[in-house]
């Protein structure tokens, strides 16, 4: 399932920012979550966002983008400038591209199909995460996983619905790092509560998930979907 890469767009200038916002609405590869024109509040708010790309200007006051990209870590980055003398210090962060202004719309594109090229083998590369478990450190394989709830007795811990029917309990740990580690192109949060794998998808509707598994009463898994995370859903899977 070949979803779109999940993008932030920064550039102190509006004018900039406005016009690569619009580039990048015409390549269908790409999801807009954010725009920014202060990088510092991009690193205020990240802790909250879900982004796999960032394309970013470099020279902006306070925090340029060479040491915004350091505090990305290991987030994507396709960089663009005006100066071509960043070159070496851009590729030196592994940086996906580097792209001098004016930016064009094929120039860009061939950027983001670098970076979905890197996403895709980062993704492949990965099969499997280890957490703390009730039983304790374990490995769990990303294709075993029909999906993840919060645990009824304690909402610190989260339990997994494994393909054989059986259940594991993850100790301590939330929704947001477990959409770091599981592969953004095969799992998704559908609410408060819940993420599923898309491979599991049976049917839809606008309010409900139905999954090919099914639970102890023989019937299919049914789940809701809720408004905060239904335009995200419906995107993977009409993908």
């Amino acid at each position: 399932m070949n979803t779109r890469l999940r993008c932030l767009l920064i550039d102190d200038e509006l004018p900039g920012l406005m016009y690569l916002k619009m580039l990048c609405e015409q390549i269908p590869d790409l999801e807009i979550v954010r725009t920014f024109n202060d990088p510092e509040k991009l690193i205020r708010e990240m802790p909250s966002l879900n982004f796999d790309l960032c394309i970013t200007d470099i020279e902006m006051p306070g925090v340029d983008g060479l040491h915004l990209a350091e505090a990305l870590k290991d987030k994507l980055i396709i960089f663009i400038t005006a100066y071509k003398h960043y070159a070496v210090d851009a590729f030196d962060l592994n940086a996906v591209d580097y792209i001098t202004k004016p930016v064009k719309k094929e120039r860009l594109e061939v950027a983001v199909e670098k970076a979905r090229g890197r996403m895709d083998r980062k993704t492949e590369a990965r099969n499997s995460m280890q957490a703390n478990t009730d039983k304790g450190r374990s490995i769990v394989y990303f294709d075993t996983v029909v999906y993840i709830k919060t645990a009824a007795i304690d909402s610190r811990d989260k339990e997994i619905l494994l393909d054989d029917g059986s259940l594991l309990l993850l100790k301590n740990i939330n929704f947001k790092t477990l959409l770091e580690e599981l592969p953004a192109n095969d799992f998704c949060r559908i609410n408060k509560k819940e993420i599923i794998a898309l491979n599991q998808v049976s049917f839809f509707s606008h309010n409900e998930i139905t999954l090919s598994q099914r639970g102890q009463n023989e019937k299919k898994i049914t789940l809701s979907v809720s408004e905060i995370y239904r335009s995200d859903f419906l995107a993977k899977v009409k993908i």
